[in-house]
């Protein structure tokens, strides 16, 4: 008889169902400073150092300035994901892996003060912040760190998810390596898989074939971005069609700008007409959401939307637009408490 599967948090082991609601794709602790992001063109980006005011955060929310991506603070991160508990949230995914700055010991304080229970992600993200040690660890080796911060931790903190594991577009070498051993690990361990494809339309299908030609387990892997990604529902339920959870974890970046590549982002509304579309294709048991918090612009103690905004703004808007009560708490409760359910 196989054990009661379980959700794996940062103060143990807790049953699917106590869950409750849950952002699958969200940052507490992040650091991407080391690394100035670039546009489009390759250009890099203006690096302000200055702290935001009113006369700086457009600019800083529109240029996604570096000096801005650090969220380091525990008060801050207490204070804002207490305010996503009190609009009824009960759940997070910190998807910050290894190389961005992840804290296990912030995230338990975090957790523990604010009474928000946080699934903590493991492995690495794109080759730009991978350690330089990466480059020379066979996939053995790094599948075995995966599996051991998932099922030893450290310091007694376990990771509850593989990833966000972080793809460019075109792949790099050592990333192919990171998502060989991340796989590796999905099979030893019954984590589930959540994936950061490129910023191209093909990333998406590239990987889940690549995850499914090395044994992974597709029904156990998330496509996050996907609202940055695919822009079409044709195209949205080719990649539902594998069996994958498909991941709209923009929630609350409304401008069509985007400052990452030559796209035109969509609004709130448009991400709920995709869902819909998904719910009528078959595939809304396969759907997740998230804001995927990770610059100071995101936080209200600097102007933004909050941890609650999916709450307290998208939650009506899927009302409005027709989803049912039993169809928003199968999005916002059912599927991630099956998708991050580990039956090992």
């Amino acid at each position: 008889m196989l054990d009661a599967p379980f959700v794996r948090t940062v103060h143990g082991d807790i049953p699917p169902e106590s869950l409750g609601i849950t952002h699958t794709h969200e940052h507490l602790i992040i650091d991407t400073t080391d690394h100035p992001p670039t546009n489009a063109t390759g250009e890099y980006l203006r690096c302000d150092q200055e702290p935001l005011r009113l006369d700086t955060y457009s600019y800083a929310r529109r240029h996604r300035t570096s000096a801005h991506s650090r969220l380091s603070s525990i008060e801050d991160a207490v204070e804002e994901i207490a305010r996503y508990r009190a609009a009824g949230g009960r759940s997070v995914v910190d998807a910050t892996p290894r190389g961005l700055g992840r804290d296990p010991a912030a995230l338990a304080e975090i957790s523990r003060r604010s009474d928000v229970q946080v699934v903590m992600g493991s492995g690495y993200y794109v080759a730009e912040f991978h350690p330089p040690t990466v480059a020379d660890m066979p996939v053995s080796d790094i599948a075995t760190e995966i599996i051991g911060d998932i099922i030893d931790g450290m310091g007694g903190i376990k990771a509850g998810i593989i990833g966000e594991i972080g793809m460019s577009w075109p792949v790099h070498p050592d990333e192919w390596k990171v998502l060989d051993a991340a796989v590796i690990a999905q099979r030893e361990t019954g984590a589930a898989l959540l994936l950061h494809p490129g910023r191209n339309e093909h990333a998406p299908r590239e990987l889940l074939a690549h995850v499914k030609s090395v044994g992974g387990d597709l029904q156990r892997t998330i496509m996050s971005h996907v609202d940055r990604t695919l822009f079409s529902v044709e195209a949205l339920a080719e990649i539902a069609a594998t069996g994958c959870y498909i991941e709209f974890d923009l929630f609350g970046q409304e401008s069509s700008h985007y400052e990452y590549a030559p796209i035109d982002m969509p609004n709130d509304a448009t991400r709920v007409d995709y869902i819909i579309s998904l719910r009528d294709g078959g595939y809304l048991e396969q759907v997740l959401v998230a804001q995927d918090i990770c610059h100071q612009t995101h936080l209200h103690k600097y102007g933004g939307e909050g941890y609650d905004h999916i709450l307290e703004h998208v939650v009506p808007l899927m009302h409005r637009k027709g989803l049912s009560a039993e169809e928003i708490a199968a999005i916002t409760t059912k599927n991630p408490a099956k998708i991050l359910s580990i039956h090992k």
